[in-house]
């Protein structure tokens, strides 16, 4: 029953971030404004879908028999243009929630790259606030909607000011709005051309001609027709079908401005029967590292949509955009359903399968376009080589990496350039690329010609913790565990070293004296050549880029690292000759630490110490001269 309150007008503000947005897409120039109708009409083409799919379940939805359709009708003299659907519709509460706020987590992002781009129209549909777009063109919008099996019909407006309004509809709207939505744009003087019906056709048929339902084109004077093809691409046959083709339904279900990278089309025959069209993106989209880490694939059943939440794909592929259609699945499976639907698994891990195979026949055949796919979504790939051991050693393949010999290496390249004698591939794991071609562990390997993998993604720290090999090569990090290259030959130009000039023991038992229980313990190093010294973990604990990365996400304490120290030094050689002189020796060897730490862009433990002993140690050196 319908109260006082509920038949009220009432005029509210928007929602802070909503609000921003309006004053950004208002006072913005753009390039391309056509933007607004695409959207409008995939929100049209969800409404219808969402219709469908509640019909399942509730026929009586869909009262009359009549499919949903949408329709598009200029009014040059009224200055505007109608999009109207007869899909699912709004309630009161809905029509607020859905227009005057954005529950999006993307939406300050969006925000931000609003403000600062030149041309936000290639953001918008990237972050779920495309009905605000059409403010681009429009002073005042006006929205009439009546839910499927519902009496009421509601009506929201607004300027794109402060605020908006919703009231109840007008007598004449309500009765010419048997089910779904109905938006009115009045349009701005410049946006005028949006009202010939050539450049709707041209829109339409650019961005949305391979929406699922028909979309009528309502002239002023002759009869609607239709305006696109509503028909399921990834149904007609790949021979029928033009590269243009696929790269307009991509953009079409991808919401996307970019061109795809990689299309996935076939259709799987046998113990279950479905159509899979996928697109790898060549942009990265702004949600990619969500924490949810959700998947963009949608399913179907026969044409009808059922979700884009059905996890047809590893977190891993979440990047891939795109259809599966099935034709076994029934219509009304639940959400419950498909978390543990035998079939949907089935159908999961070939499609899997198949999108890593057409990854691996893309690198070999199309490396710029497989370039292009890894830049933007490598480091979301590698998550796969932790979270999937059945594919790990195929991912492993696919993989590419900045190495110190190149870049876009991969694992086959790597070992088909390896030392004489050398058996393990080696890696260095770090947050940034300079700091790791500086890094004094690489000082061996380099001396003797050793390619070293440059890992910088925050997953790498991860999956190098894992015993990994490839090609019967094991992984071994170069900042963990016991290093020895001393059967890999030195190149000509490092084969001359002076041996060291102090005892090792002596000058370790100095150091260990020193440092106390700052470090768990302190070695000759075979990884450096001209560093006095560097930090390394045990055999058997995490990493030290692993350790880091724990210990600012609040996951774990540091352990104490153990210290490495080149014998050849002078500064290690200083702490030996010191010896008795227990003060100098102290100031050196926790010199040695707090340099270690600083080169792996840690901060010492008591800066002010470190600076007050290394002046200390300068004007020692300054009175000695």
């Amino acid at each position: 029953m319908t109260t006082a309150t509920d038949t009220t007008p009432v005029s509210q503000p928007f929602q802070a971030e909503v609000s921003e947005l309006l004053h950004l897409m208002v006072h913005s120039v753009y390039s391309e404004t056509d933007i607004f109708l695409r959207e409008l009409i995939s929100n049209a083409s969800d409404a219808c879908d969402k219709l469908r799919y509640e019909a399942i379940a509730r026929p009586e939805l869909i009262g009359d028999g009549e499919a949903p359709k949408i329709s598009i009708a200029p009014n040059k003299l009224a200055d505007t243009l109608t999009i109207s659907d007869s899909g699912i519709g709004m309630d009161r509460q809905e029509l607020i929630e859905n227009l005057g706020t954005i529950a999006r987590s993307g939406t300050k992002a969006f925000v931000t790259k609003l403000a600062e781009a030149k041309d936000g129209a290639g953001l918008i549909g990237q972050f779920g606030v495309g009905f605000y777009s059409a403010f681009m063109v429009a002073d005042r919008i006006v929205v009439t909607s009546r839910r499927a099996g519902a009496s009421e019909v509601w009506t929201w407006s607004s300027s794109g000011g402060s605020g908006f309004e919703v009231a109840p509809a007008s007598e004449a709207d309500a009765s010419r709005l048997a089910r779904g939505t109905e938006i009115v744009l009045h349009l701005k003087k410049e946006a005028a051309k949006y009202l010939e019906t050539y450049e709707i056709e041209r829109i339409v048929g650019a961005y949305s001609d391979n929406i699922q339902f028909p979309i009528l084109l309502v002239p002023e004077e002759g009869e609607p027709r239709q305006i696109n093809s509503a028909s399921a691409l990834w149904q007609r046959p790949k021979s029928e079908l033009k590269p243009e083709d696929y790269a307009q339904a991509y953009k079409q279900i991808a919401n996307a401005f970019d061109e795809p990278a990689m299309t996935l089309h076939y259709r799987a025959e046998g113990r279950y029967s479905y159509v899979v069209l996928l697109f790898a993106p060549s942009a990265k989209p702004f949600d990619l590292f969500e924490p949810a880490r959700k998947g963009k694939v949608k399913l179907y059943v026969r044409r009808v949509f059922i979700t884009d939440d059905a996890d047809l794909l590893p977190a891993y592929l979440r990047f891939i955009r795109g259809v599966i259609d099935s034709e076994d699945l029934p219509l009304n499976i639940s959400r419950e359903m498909l978390q543990n639907n035998p079939q949907l698994l089935q159908i999961r891990k070939a499609v899997t399968g198949r999108v890593i195979g057409e990854l691996e026949t893309l690198s070999e055949k199309d490396p710029e376009a497989f370039n292009k796919i890894w830049d933007a979504f490598g480091a979301v790939i590698k998550e796969g080589i932790y979270e999937d051991f059945e594919r790990r050693e195929k991912l492993l393949a696919l993989s590419r990496f900045t190495t110190t010999v190149g870049e876009k290496r991969s694992l086959k390249q790597y070992v088909g350039d390896l030392k004489p004698n050398q058996t393990d591939i080696y890696v260095l794991a770090g947050d940034s690329l300079e700091r790791l071609k500086s890094n004094p562990r690489l000082e061996a390997a380099a001396a003797r010609g050793i390619e070293v993998l440059l890992l910088t993604d925050p997953v790498d720290a991860f999956w190098t913790s894992m015993p990994l090999d490839y090609d019967g090569k094991p992984l071994k990090s170069l900042s963990q565990g016991d290093i020895n290259f001393d059967l890999i030959p030195l190149t000509e130009e490092t084969k001359d070293k002076a041996e060291p000039s102090v005892d090792e023991a002596s000058t370790i038992a100095i150091i260990k004296a020193s440092l106390g229980d700052r470090v768990t313990d302190v070695k000759a190093s075979t990884r450096l050549t001209t560093s006095a010294s560097c930090l390394v973990a045990g055999s058997h604990g995490p990493d030290r880029e692993l350790e880091r990365i724990l210990s600012q996400q609040a996951r774990g304490a540091r352990t104490k690292p153990i210290l490495e120290v080149n014998l050849r030094h002078p500064l290690v050689a200083a702490i030996g000759k010191a010896g008795s002189d227990a003060g100098i020796a102290d100031d050196l060897s926790l010199l040695l630490l707090e340099q270690a730490q600083i080169l792996d862009g840690e901060l010492p433990e008591d800066p002010a110490a470190f600076a007050a002993r290394l002046n200390r140690l300068v004007l020692q050196g300054v009175a000695a001269g």
